[in-house]
């Protein structure tokens, strides 16, 4: 389930209180539903108290007493039978119905001692004159955690987000105080998400090292990825105004659909800047090269950009038999792909002119201090001028 806490401890008692308390708090957040626990009340039962120094005279151990009541009781399968018809029928040894009914005829069970009788019989002592039998109660089932008791409170979301929800609750258990010896545990959906969540900015960061250093090589450069890569986080701007208007929450699979935006939106900015090189391989200036950059691939940028928003609107509406879950993939991707495409056209060419300005500058500035450090013949530096005299 999305809502799924844990109350570790060592006394049942005091759990059962801690979660009945945390349960109370829960069901005041909005959203919640099919709030319930897995403390579910005990089983009634009966407990044998072994008086260990009446026990220990008779030379009656807590094992043997266990043994003899066991198969009394719950019957036990000392051999088979092989009917007439040829069938094997299991022989259970048990006391009769009626001797099992009432508490009071536990204590008339006998058990065998180590003392002999008169006639060197074994001697028979009855439960009751060894134990005492006290009404009790037994839980219906004992779970455990890290070698902890262990109860479970859990809960669906409804009319609400899961992961706001989750939120909420997380903020009740952070300012629950529990006693020495008693922690919280936290599972479910709401969990699993935040894992995925850190597991996929983990996927994002790697994306974008691997890109820009795949850009870095391709165009022998440091400073031209960085302009090609202003593009990722502008489709930012169109994955949140898409999931804002059509009302869809930020889950796993629209960070999916960012992810995969780190390799369709760089496209647009490549064919921008890789034009734009050549141009001024062919000795045009930087104004023009980035003018006729955008003239030439806007149509081209124009046409992958409908193409990739056609084959994106399907899964976006939502189509077909669990469509509705991977919708907030395609409306992701929708949105990037549009604000990333106006945007780059213009902010692309304009990071590309600061970033070859200065590196243009930069260049400049190690060419002049390599002139004026030319070293002497005896080693010391010289200016150009007294080297060319």
């Amino acid at each position: 389930r999305p809502i799924f806490v844990n109350v570790l401890g060592p006394d049942p008692a005091t759990l059962s209180a801690l979660i009945a308390e945390l349960k109370a708090k829960v069901a005041a957040v909005p959203g919640i539903a099919d709030l319930e626990t897995s403390d579910k009340a005990a089983n009634p039962a009966l407990s044998i108290r072994l008086n260990n120094a009446a026990a220990a005279e008779l030379g009656i151990t807590v094992q043997q007493v266990g043994a003899t009541l066991r198969p009394l009781l719950a019957g036990d399968t000392v051999s088979h039978w092989l009917a007439p018809d040829g069938q094997n029928y299991e022989v259970n040894v048990q006391l009769p119905k009626d001797q099992r009914q009432l508490a009071s005829g536990l204590g008339n069970l006998y058990l065998s001692t180590d003392k002999r009788g008169p006639g060197g019989a074994l001697r028979m002592v009855p439960l009751r004159q060894v134990a005492e039998i006290v009404e009790s109660t037994s839980p219906q089932i004992i779970k455990r955690q890290d070698l902890q008791r262990r109860v479970a409170l859990y809960a669906n979301a409804e009319g609400r987000p899961s992961g706001d929800v989750g939120n909420d609750v997380d903020k009740i258990v952070k300012a629950t105080i529990l006693p020495p010896g008693y922690r919280f545990s936290l599972g479910g959906q709401t969990q699993e998400m935040q894992e995925s969540f850190s597991a996929a900015v983990a996927a994002l960061g790697l994306a974008v090292i691997f890109i820009y250093l795949i850009l870095a090589s391709q165009f022998a450069s440091f400073t031209q990825p960085l302009a090609i890569m202003v593009s990722l986080p502008l489709s930012l701007i169109g994955v949140f105004l898409a999931l804002l208007v059509t009302g869809t929450t930020l889950n796993i699979f629209s960070i999916i659909g960012f992810i995969m935006l780190m390799g369709l939106v760089t496209k647009n900015a490549i064919l921008l800047v890789d034009f734009a090189n050549r141009s001024r391989r062919g000795g045009a200036s930087l104004h023009d090269a980035l003018m006729r950059a955008g003239q030439v691939r806007l149509r081209p940028i124009l046409m992958t950009t409908a193409a990739m928003l056609g084959g994106m609107l399907p899964l976006a509406l939502g189509l077909g038999e669990g469509g509705e879950t991977q919708a907030p993939m395609g409306r992701a991707i929708i949105g990037g792909v549009i604000t990333s495409t106006l945007l780059t056209l213009v902010v692309v060419p304009v990071l590309y002119t600061y970033l070859d300005q200065w590196s243009e500058r930069r260049s400049a500035t190690k060419r002049a201090k390599s002139v004026q450090a030319v070293p002497a013949a005896d080693g010391a530096p010289v200016s150009s001028q007294a080297a060319d005299d």
